[in-house]
Protein backbone atom coordinates (compact mmCIF):
# COMPACT_ATOMS: atom_id res chain seq x y z
CA UNK A 1 0.00 0.00 0.00
CA UNK A 2 2.14 3.55 -1.36
CA UNK A 3 0.98 6.28 -2.45
CA UNK A 4 2.44 8.82 -4.73
CA UNK A 5 3.82 12.14 -3.61
CA UNK A 6 0.67 14.67 -3.33
CA UNK A 7 -0.06 17.46 -5.45
CA UNK A 8 -0.08 19.62 -2.19
CA UNK A 9 2.21 19.85 0.63
CA UNK A 10 1.40 21.03 4.33
CA UNK A 11 1.37 25.07 4.01
CA UNK A 12 4.59 25.72 6.06
CA UNK A 13 7.61 27.44 6.03
CA UNK A 14 9.23 24.54 6.59
CA UNK A 15 9.67 21.21 4.81
CA UNK A 16 10.98 17.65 5.36
CA UNK A 17 10.40 13.92 4.69
CA UNK A 18 9.81 11.90 7.71
CA UNK A 19 9.93 8.00 8.51
CA UNK A 20 8.35 6.45 11.40
CA UNK A 21 10.11 3.72 13.10
CA UNK A 22 8.34 1.06 15.03
CA UNK A 23 9.41 -2.40 14.36
CA UNK A 24 12.56 -1.97 12.70
CA UNK A 25 14.89 0.20 15.14
CA UNK A 26 17.77 -0.17 12.98
CA UNK A 27 20.04 2.25 10.47
CA UNK A 28 21.14 -1.01 8.41
CA UNK A 29 19.02 -3.15 6.00
CA UNK A 30 16.00 -0.86 6.67
CA UNK A 31 14.38 -0.65 3.10
CA UNK A 32 11.74 2.23 4.67
CA UNK A 33 14.75 4.32 6.18
CA UNK A 34 16.79 3.88 2.51
CA UNK A 35 13.82 5.06 0.51
CA UNK A 36 13.29 7.56 2.63
CA UNK A 37 17.07 8.87 2.33
CA UNK A 38 16.50 8.44 -1.10
CA UNK A 39 13.23 10.77 -1.21
CA UNK A 40 14.82 13.57 0.99
CA UNK A 41 17.80 13.63 -1.43
CA UNK A 42 15.32 13.76 -4.37
CA UNK A 43 14.09 16.54 -2.87
CA UNK A 44 16.61 18.48 -1.55
CA UNK A 45 14.87 18.19 1.85
CA UNK A 46 15.54 17.07 5.52
CA UNK A 47 14.95 13.92 6.70
CA UNK A 48 13.45 13.09 10.73
CA UNK A 49 12.60 9.97 11.94
CA UNK A 50 10.32 9.24 14.84
CA UNK A 51 9.10 7.00 17.17
CA UNK A 52 5.55 6.71 19.00
CA UNK A 53 5.04 5.81 22.40
CA UNK A 54 1.62 4.66 23.27
CA UNK A 55 1.13 3.89 26.86
CA UNK A 56 -2.40 2.31 26.73
CA UNK A 57 -2.11 0.33 23.74
CA UNK A 58 0.93 -1.42 25.16
CA UNK A 59 -1.00 -2.72 27.99
CA UNK A 60 -3.68 -4.10 25.90
CA UNK A 61 -0.85 -5.60 24.10
CA UNK A 62 0.69 -6.74 26.95
CA UNK A 63 3.86 -5.06 26.36
CA UNK A 64 6.15 -6.09 29.67
CA UNK A 65 7.85 -3.96 32.04
CA UNK A 66 11.67 -5.27 31.18
CA UNK A 67 10.56 -5.22 27.40
CA UNK A 68 9.51 -1.33 27.65
CA UNK A 69 13.17 -0.73 29.04
CA UNK A 70 14.60 -2.69 26.24
CA UNK A 71 12.74 -0.74 23.38
CA UNK A 72 13.19 2.35 25.50
CA UNK A 73 17.37 2.11 25.17
CA UNK A 74 16.95 0.96 21.98
CA UNK A 75 15.19 3.83 20.48
CA UNK A 76 17.85 6.12 22.43
CA UNK A 77 20.55 4.04 20.91
CA UNK A 78 19.36 4.48 17.12
CA UNK A 79 18.65 8.42 17.78
CA UNK A 80 21.99 8.26 18.63
CA UNK A 81 22.69 6.35 15.33
CA UNK A 82 20.69 8.26 13.22
CA UNK A 83 22.15 11.70 14.43
CA UNK A 84 25.26 10.81 13.19
CA UNK A 85 23.76 10.23 9.56
CA UNK A 86 22.43 13.80 10.23
CA UNK A 87 19.18 12.94 11.13
CA UNK A 88 17.00 14.04 13.25
CA UNK A 89 14.63 12.62 15.66
CA UNK A 90 11.43 13.33 17.28
CA UNK A 91 9.65 10.85 20.27
CA UNK A 92 5.96 11.46 20.04
CA UNK A 93 3.47 10.35 22.28
CA UNK A 94 -0.18 9.22 22.07
CA UNK A 95 -2.01 6.91 24.86
CA UNK A 96 -3.30 4.43 22.21
CA UNK A 97 -4.01 4.16 18.06
CA UNK A 98 -7.13 5.85 18.31
CA UNK A 99 -5.48 8.89 18.66
CA UNK A 100 -2.72 8.28 16.18
CA UNK A 101 -4.51 9.81 13.28
CA UNK A 102 -4.00 13.40 15.47
CA UNK A 103 -0.49 12.86 16.47
CA UNK A 104 0.49 12.38 13.16
CA UNK A 105 -1.71 15.12 11.62
CA UNK A 106 -0.35 17.63 14.03
CA UNK A 107 3.29 16.12 13.47
CA UNK A 108 2.69 16.64 9.68
CA UNK A 109 1.51 20.39 10.18
CA UNK A 110 4.44 21.31 12.27
CA UNK A 111 7.35 19.64 10.73
CA UNK A 112 6.44 20.57 7.58
CA UNK A 113 6.23 16.69 6.33
CA UNK A 114 5.86 16.33 2.71
CA UNK A 115 6.14 12.40 3.05
CA UNK A 116 5.93 9.63 4.73
CA UNK A 117 7.67 6.35 5.21
CA UNK A 118 6.78 3.03 7.53
CA UNK A 119 7.45 -0.30 7.55
CA UNK A 120 4.56 -3.02 7.99
CA UNK A 121 3.73 -4.54 11.00
CA UNK A 122 1.38 -7.62 10.26
CA UNK A 123 -1.06 -8.06 13.46
CA UNK A 124 -4.67 -6.46 13.14
CA UNK A 125 -4.24 -3.88 15.61
CA UNK A 126 -1.26 -2.10 13.74
CA UNK A 127 -3.11 -2.93 10.03
CA UNK A 128 -6.06 -1.05 10.89
CA UNK A 129 -4.37 1.87 12.54
CA UNK A 130 -2.40 2.13 9.56
CA UNK A 131 -5.43 1.90 6.82
CA UNK A 132 -6.84 4.46 8.85
CA UNK A 133 -3.50 6.68 8.13
CA UNK A 134 -3.75 5.86 4.47
CA UNK A 135 -6.68 7.32 4.33
CA UNK A 136 -5.78 10.17 6.52
CA UNK A 137 -2.61 10.91 4.68
CA UNK A 138 -5.25 10.97 1.32
CA UNK A 139 -7.01 13.64 2.93
CA UNK A 140 -4.01 16.00 4.05
CA UNK A 141 -1.93 15.61 0.91
CA UNK A 142 0.64 13.50 2.28
CA UNK A 143 2.38 11.06 0.70
CA UNK A 144 2.96 7.68 2.25
CA UNK A 145 4.56 4.76 1.34
CA UNK A 146 5.03 0.98 3.60
CA UNK A 147 8.01 -1.63 3.19
CA UNK A 148 8.25 -4.83 4.28
CA UNK A 149 10.96 -5.46 7.01
CA UNK A 150 9.55 -8.11 9.17
CA UNK A 151 10.11 -10.86 7.06
CA UNK A 152 11.87 -11.91 4.40
CA UNK A 153 9.39 -12.27 1.89
CA UNK A 154 6.31 -10.57 2.45
CA UNK A 155 3.52 -12.30 3.94
CA UNK A 156 0.67 -13.68 1.96
CA UNK A 157 3.39 -14.39 -0.58
CA UNK A 158 4.09 -17.81 0.05
CA UNK A 159 1.10 -20.13 -1.15
CA UNK A 160 0.43 -23.15 -2.08
CA UNK A 161 -0.27 -23.73 -6.16
CA UNK A 162 -4.00 -23.51 -5.36
CA UNK A 163 -3.23 -20.12 -4.59
CA UNK A 164 -3.78 -20.83 -0.32
CA UNK A 165 -1.92 -19.99 2.77
CA UNK A 166 0.02 -23.20 3.88
CA UNK A 167 -0.99 -25.04 6.90
CA UNK A 168 1.74 -26.82 7.30
CA UNK A 169 5.15 -25.86 8.21
CA UNK A 170 7.29 -28.52 6.28
CA UNK A 171 5.51 -27.53 2.46
CA UNK A 172 6.18 -23.76 3.82
CA UNK A 173 9.34 -24.05 4.31
CA UNK A 174 9.96 -26.38 1.29
CA UNK A 175 8.93 -23.11 -0.71
CA UNK A 176 10.17 -20.02 1.31
CA UNK A 177 13.60 -21.88 0.98
CA UNK A 178 12.52 -22.35 -3.36
CA UNK A 179 11.51 -18.57 -3.21
CA UNK A 180 14.66 -16.80 -1.71
CA UNK A 181 16.91 -19.22 -3.68
CA UNK A 182 15.79 -17.44 -6.66
CA UNK A 183 16.84 -14.15 -5.10
CA UNK A 184 20.69 -12.74 -4.46
CA UNK A 185 20.10 -11.89 0.04
CA UNK A 186 21.81 -9.21 0.14
CA UNK A 187 20.95 -6.68 3.17
CA UNK A 188 21.18 -2.97 2.56
CA UNK A 189 23.93 -1.30 4.06
CA UNK A 190 23.57 2.27 6.34
CA UNK A 191 22.76 4.64 3.96
CA UNK A 192 25.21 7.70 3.60
CA UNK A 193 24.62 11.03 5.87
CA UNK A 194 22.16 12.97 4.88
CA UNK A 195 24.01 16.02 6.38
CA UNK A 196 26.70 16.73 8.69
CA UNK A 197 26.48 14.90 12.06
CA UNK A 198 24.13 16.67 14.59
CA UNK A 199 25.15 16.88 18.26
CA UNK A 200 24.29 14.36 20.38
CA UNK A 201 20.59 14.22 21.36
CA UNK A 202 19.45 14.47 24.59
CA UNK A 203 17.90 11.25 26.35
CA UNK A 204 14.65 10.16 25.31
CA UNK A 205 11.75 8.82 27.96
CA UNK A 206 8.60 7.31 27.49
CA UNK A 207 6.06 8.89 29.18
CA UNK A 208 4.59 6.11 31.39
CA UNK A 209 1.35 6.54 33.69
CA UNK A 210 3.20 3.55 36.53
CA UNK A 211 6.94 4.57 37.15
CA UNK A 212 7.22 1.28 38.15
CA UNK A 213 6.48 0.16 34.79
CA UNK A 214 9.69 -0.19 33.16
CA UNK A 215 12.07 -2.98 34.59
CA UNK A 216 15.95 -2.77 34.00
CA UNK A 217 16.98 -4.45 31.21
CA UNK A 218 20.13 -3.85 31.30
CA UNK A 219 21.50 -7.55 30.93
CA UNK A 220 20.98 -7.49 27.09
CA UNK A 221 23.27 -4.66 25.37
CA UNK A 222 21.04 -2.76 22.99
CA UNK A 223 22.17 -1.25 19.23
CA UNK A 224 22.65 -2.66 16.05
CA UNK A 225 26.35 -3.09 16.82
CA UNK A 226 25.57 -5.36 20.11
CA UNK A 227 23.00 -6.82 17.58
CA UNK A 228 25.19 -8.02 15.06
CA UNK A 229 28.18 -9.00 17.52
CA UNK A 230 26.22 -11.42 18.97
CA UNK A 231 25.18 -12.40 15.49
CA UNK A 232 28.58 -13.06 14.34
CA UNK A 233 29.62 -14.85 17.33
CA UNK A 234 27.23 -17.14 16.86
CA UNK A 235 27.69 -17.99 13.56
CA UNK A 236 31.22 -18.64 14.20
CA UNK A 237 31.29 -20.05 17.21
CA UNK A 238 28.11 -21.69 17.68
CA UNK A 239 26.06 -22.51 14.55
CA UNK A 240 27.94 -25.80 13.32
CA UNK A 241 26.79 -27.56 16.25
CA UNK A 242 23.34 -25.63 16.87
CA UNK A 243 21.50 -29.28 15.77
CA UNK A 244 23.17 -31.15 18.11
CA UNK A 245 23.42 -28.34 21.19
CA UNK A 246 20.17 -26.30 20.78
CA UNK A 247 18.15 -28.43 23.28
CA UNK A 248 20.06 -28.32 25.81
CA UNK A 249 19.57 -25.29 28.39
CA UNK A 250 22.63 -25.56 30.38
CA UNK A 251 24.69 -25.03 27.26
CA UNK A 252 25.56 -21.73 25.31
CA UNK A 253 24.08 -23.31 22.12
CA UNK A 254 20.98 -20.78 20.85
CA UNK A 255 21.69 -17.21 18.99
CA UNK A 256 20.32 -15.38 22.09
CA UNK A 257 18.75 -13.30 19.12
CA UNK A 258 15.32 -12.87 19.28
CA UNK A 259 15.19 -9.50 21.09
CA UNK A 260 16.90 -7.87 18.47
CA UNK A 261 14.46 -9.71 15.73
CA UNK A 262 11.12 -8.72 17.59
CA UNK A 263 12.16 -5.14 17.46
CA UNK A 264 14.11 -4.62 14.08
CA UNK A 265 17.43 -3.97 16.07
CA UNK A 266 19.15 -6.93 13.84
CA UNK A 267 16.72 -8.38 10.33
CA UNK A 268 15.82 -11.86 9.15
CA UNK A 269 17.88 -10.74 6.20
CA UNK A 270 20.94 -9.74 7.86
CA UNK A 271 20.57 -13.57 9.66
CA UNK A 272 19.98 -15.37 6.74
CA UNK A 273 22.93 -13.34 4.76
CA UNK A 274 25.14 -13.94 7.64
CA UNK A 275 24.66 -17.99 7.86
CA UNK A 276 24.38 -18.42 4.17
CA UNK A 277 28.14 -16.57 4.26
CA UNK A 278 29.37 -19.50 6.42
CA UNK A 279 26.98 -22.26 5.43
CA UNK A 280 26.08 -21.82 1.44
CA UNK A 281 24.91 -24.91 1.10
CA UNK A 282 22.45 -24.36 4.01
CA UNK A 283 19.55 -23.51 1.35
CA UNK A 284 19.22 -26.30 -0.33
CA UNK A 285 21.07 -29.42 1.23
CA UNK A 286 19.31 -30.89 4.22
CA UNK A 287 22.37 -32.07 5.63
CA UNK A 288 23.85 -28.71 6.37
CA UNK A 289 25.21 -27.14 9.68
CA UNK A 290 23.41 -24.20 9.08
CA UNK A 291 19.85 -26.21 8.55
CA UNK A 292 18.60 -26.56 11.51
CA UNK A 293 19.00 -22.74 12.76
CA UNK A 294 17.37 -21.40 8.90
CA UNK A 295 14.58 -23.73 9.56
CA UNK A 296 13.85 -21.88 12.99
CA UNK A 297 14.30 -18.36 11.31
CA UNK A 298 11.54 -20.01 8.94
CA UNK A 299 9.14 -20.75 11.66
CA UNK A 300 9.20 -17.00 12.74
CA UNK A 301 7.95 -16.37 9.03
CA UNK A 302 5.27 -19.09 9.00
CA UNK A 303 4.04 -17.77 12.43
CA UNK A 304 4.16 -14.58 10.82
CA UNK A 305 2.34 -15.18 7.37
CA UNK A 306 -0.56 -16.98 9.87
CA UNK A 307 -1.55 -13.31 10.97
CA UNK A 308 -1.56 -12.37 7.90
CA UNK A 309 -3.83 -15.48 6.76
CA UNK A 310 -5.86 -15.51 9.55
CA UNK A 311 -5.99 -12.43 11.87
CA UNK A 312 -8.65 -13.81 14.41
CA UNK A 313 -5.36 -15.43 15.82
CA UNK A 314 -4.73 -11.95 16.72
CA UNK A 315 -7.90 -12.14 18.74
CA UNK A 316 -7.23 -15.32 20.84
CA UNK A 317 -8.75 -17.51 18.72
CA UNK A 318 -8.38 -21.01 18.12
CA UNK A 319 -6.66 -21.87 14.83
CA UNK A 320 -8.61 -25.41 15.20
CA UNK A 321 -11.84 -24.36 16.17
CA UNK A 322 -12.24 -27.69 17.73
CA UNK A 323 -10.69 -26.35 20.56
CA UNK A 324 -13.51 -23.82 21.27
CA UNK A 325 -14.78 -27.44 23.15
CA UNK A 326 -12.04 -27.27 25.61
CA UNK A 327 -13.44 -27.31 28.99
CA UNK A 328 -10.58 -25.73 30.49
CA UNK A 329 -9.29 -26.16 34.67
CA UNK A 330 -8.66 -22.72 34.96
CA UNK A 331 -7.31 -23.04 38.65
CA UNK A 332 -5.94 -19.94 40.11
CA UNK A 333 -3.76 -20.98 42.75
CA UNK A 334 -1.96 -23.81 40.05
CA UNK A 335 -2.07 -21.13 37.77
CA UNK A 336 -0.11 -18.57 39.95
CA UNK A 337 2.35 -21.78 41.32
CA UNK A 338 2.96 -22.10 37.68
CA UNK A 339 4.11 -18.60 37.24
CA UNK A 340 6.53 -18.28 40.23
CA UNK A 341 7.87 -21.54 39.30
CA UNK A 342 6.41 -23.81 42.24
CA UNK A 343 5.23 -26.54 40.25
CA UNK A 344 7.14 -29.28 42.33
CA UNK A 345 8.64 -30.52 39.16
CA UNK A 346 12.29 -28.82 39.41
CA UNK A 347 12.37 -28.49 35.14
CA UNK A 348 9.61 -26.58 34.99
CA UNK A 349 10.56 -24.73 37.63
CA UNK A 350 14.07 -23.56 37.09
CA UNK A 351 12.64 -22.75 33.04
CA UNK A 352 10.22 -20.03 34.98
CA UNK A 353 12.43 -18.69 37.37
CA UNK A 354 14.70 -18.25 33.99
CA UNK A 355 11.96 -16.45 32.59
CA UNK A 356 10.89 -14.02 35.98
CA UNK A 357 14.30 -13.18 36.41
CA UNK A 358 16.36 -12.79 32.73
CA UNK A 359 13.49 -12.44 30.63
CA UNK A 360 14.17 -14.43 28.24
CA UNK A 361 13.57 -18.61 28.46
CA UNK A 362 15.12 -21.61 26.51
CA UNK A 363 13.35 -22.74 23.56
CA UNK A 364 12.68 -26.16 24.70
CA UNK A 365 11.77 -25.19 28.01
CA UNK A 366 9.45 -22.96 26.21
CA UNK A 367 8.09 -25.49 25.21
CA UNK A 368 7.94 -27.84 28.29
CA UNK A 369 6.25 -24.98 30.37
CA UNK A 370 3.88 -24.73 28.18
CA UNK A 371 2.55 -28.14 27.51
CA UNK A 372 2.52 -28.63 31.67
CA UNK A 373 0.56 -25.51 31.82
CA UNK A 374 -1.89 -26.72 29.08
CA UNK A 375 -1.95 -30.23 29.41
CA UNK A 376 -0.67 -31.33 32.59
CA UNK A 377 -2.65 -28.21 34.62
CA UNK A 378 -5.25 -27.79 31.95
CA UNK A 379 -5.19 -24.13 31.96
CA UNK A 380 -6.36 -22.43 29.15
CA UNK A 381 -3.44 -21.27 26.66
CA UNK A 382 -4.27 -17.90 26.17
CA UNK A 383 -3.20 -17.34 30.07
CA UNK A 384 0.25 -18.71 29.43
CA UNK A 385 0.63 -16.74 26.30
CA UNK A 386 -0.80 -13.14 28.02
CA UNK A 387 2.59 -13.73 31.28
CA UNK A 388 4.92 -15.07 28.46
CA UNK A 389 4.39 -11.73 26.52
CA UNK A 390 4.57 -9.76 29.61
CA UNK A 391 7.37 -11.57 30.97
CA UNK A 392 9.68 -11.82 27.81
CA UNK A 393 11.93 -9.52 26.78
CA UNK A 394 11.43 -10.78 23.21
CA UNK A 395 7.89 -11.24 23.38
CA UNK A 396 6.05 -11.24 19.87
CA UNK A 397 2.60 -11.77 19.17
CA UNK A 398 2.84 -13.94 15.84
CA UNK A 399 5.81 -16.63 17.87
CA UNK A 400 4.41 -16.42 21.14
CA UNK A 401 0.70 -16.95 19.76
CA UNK A 402 2.27 -20.07 17.26
CA UNK A 403 3.87 -21.28 20.06
CA UNK A 404 1.01 -21.52 22.76
CA UNK A 405 -1.21 -22.90 19.94
CA UNK A 406 1.20 -25.97 19.01
CA UNK A 407 1.65 -26.76 22.52
CA UNK A 408 -1.79 -26.85 23.53
CA UNK A 409 -2.95 -28.56 20.18
CA UNK A 410 -5.27 -25.71 19.19
CA UNK A 411 -2.80 -23.71 16.60
CA UNK A 412 -1.83 -24.41 12.76
CA UNK A 413 0.34 -27.38 12.78
CA UNK A 414 0.06 -28.30 15.88
CA UNK A 415 1.63 -30.89 18.24
CA UNK A 416 -0.97 -33.72 18.14
CA UNK A 417 -3.52 -33.31 21.44
CA UNK A 418 -1.99 -36.36 22.92
CA UNK A 419 1.25 -35.73 22.72
CA UNK A 420 2.37 -34.63 26.13
CA UNK A 421 5.65 -33.61 27.31
CA UNK A 422 6.65 -36.02 30.13
CA UNK A 423 8.77 -32.71 32.49
CA UNK A 424 10.60 -36.08 34.29
CA UNK A 425 12.09 -37.57 31.06
CA UNK A 426 12.99 -33.98 29.47
CA UNK A 427 14.74 -33.28 32.29
CA UNK A 428 16.65 -35.67 32.32
CA UNK A 429 17.55 -35.98 28.59
CA UNK A 430 18.08 -32.03 28.29
CA UNK A 431 19.77 -31.20 31.68
CA UNK A 432 20.79 -34.96 32.51
CA UNK A 433 23.45 -33.32 35.36
CA UNK A 434 20.66 -30.80 36.22
CA UNK A 435 23.03 -28.03 36.02
CA UNK A 436 20.45 -25.71 34.39
CA UNK A 437 18.08 -27.13 37.22
CA UNK A 438 20.34 -26.05 40.41
CA UNK A 439 21.77 -22.75 38.41
CA UNK A 440 17.28 -21.38 39.04
CA UNK A 441 16.57 -23.75 42.12
CA UNK A 442 20.18 -23.57 44.17
CA UNK A 443 18.07 -24.87 47.44
CA UNK A 444 17.93 -28.31 45.17
CA UNK A 445 21.43 -27.86 45.43
CA UNK A 446 22.16 -30.69 47.18
CA UNK A 447 19.75 -33.05 45.74
CA UNK A 448 20.82 -36.60 44.04
CA UNK A 449 20.01 -36.47 40.83
CA UNK A 450 17.64 -38.91 40.93
CA UNK A 451 15.20 -37.11 42.65
CA UNK A 452 15.73 -33.83 41.09
CA UNK A 453 15.11 -35.38 37.77
CA UNK A 454 12.09 -37.64 39.66
CA UNK A 455 10.25 -35.41 42.27
CA UNK A 456 7.52 -37.70 43.25
CA UNK A 457 10.33 -40.59 44.50
CA UNK A 458 10.46 -40.32 48.18
CA UNK A 459 8.38 -37.05 48.72
CA UNK A 460 7.07 -37.49 52.47
CA UNK A 461 10.44 -37.66 53.59
CA UNK A 462 12.42 -34.97 51.05
CA UNK A 463 9.61 -32.47 51.03
CA UNK A 464 8.54 -32.79 55.13
CA UNK A 465 12.24 -32.33 55.70
CA UNK A 466 14.24 -30.25 53.65
CA UNK A 467 18.03 -30.57 53.59
CA UNK A 468 19.85 -28.48 56.21
CA UNK A 469 21.67 -26.40 53.66
CA UNK A 470 18.47 -25.87 51.69
CA UNK A 471 17.93 -22.39 50.99
CA UNK A 472 13.67 -22.43 50.92
CA UNK A 473 12.06 -25.79 51.46
CA UNK A 474 10.82 -27.04 47.90
CA UNK A 475 6.70 -27.90 47.36
CA UNK A 476 6.02 -31.47 46.07
CA UNK A 477 4.80 -32.30 42.40
CA UNK A 478 1.38 -30.19 42.03
CA UNK A 479 -0.01 -32.88 40.30
CA UNK A 480 0.63 -36.80 39.90
CA UNK A 481 2.27 -37.13 35.77
CA UNK A 482 0.01 -40.06 35.06
CA UNK A 483 -2.76 -39.14 36.50
CA UNK A 484 -2.47 -35.33 34.67
CA UNK A 485 -2.11 -37.32 31.46
CA UNK A 486 -4.98 -38.91 31.43
CA UNK A 487 -7.22 -36.55 32.58
CA UNK A 488 -5.89 -33.84 29.60
CA UNK A 489 -6.20 -36.94 27.13
CA UNK A 490 -9.88 -37.01 28.20
CA UNK A 491 -10.71 -33.38 28.38
CA UNK A 492 -8.59 -32.67 24.98
CA UNK A 493 -10.18 -35.58 22.80
CA UNK A 494 -12.56 -32.91 21.43
CA UNK A 495 -9.63 -32.42 19.62
CA UNK A 496 -9.63 -35.61 17.39
CA UNK A 497 -10.06 -34.90 13.98
CA UNK A 498 -13.85 -35.91 12.86
CA UNK A 499 -14.07 -38.90 10.61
Amino acid sequence: MSQSLPNHVPSSEKACVAIWFRSDLRTSDNQALWLACEAARAQGLPLRGFYMATPAQWQQHSVGPMQLDFIERSVNQLQRALASLGIAFDLLHCDDFSLVNVTVEEYCQRQGVKQIFAGREVEINEQRRDQALAQLTRTIGVGLQFTDEHCLLPPGSVRTQGGEMYRVFTPFFRRWRELLGSEAIMPLPVPAPLAPALPKPAELSFKVSNQGSKQDSHHWPVGEGAARQRLDSFIANQLADYGQERDFPALDGTSCLSPYLAFGILSPRQCVAALLNRFPEAMAEDNSPGRSWLAELAWREFYRHLLHAWPQLCMGRNFNVLGDDIVWRNDPQEFAAWCEGRTGYPLVDAAMRQLNQTGWMHNRLRMVTASFLTKHLLVDWRWGEQYFRRALIDGDLAANNGGWQWSAGTGCDAQPYFRIFNPMSQSEKFDPDASFIRRYLPELAHWPLKQIHHPGTAASSRFTEPSLFATAAYPPPIVEHSAARQRALTALSVLKKSA
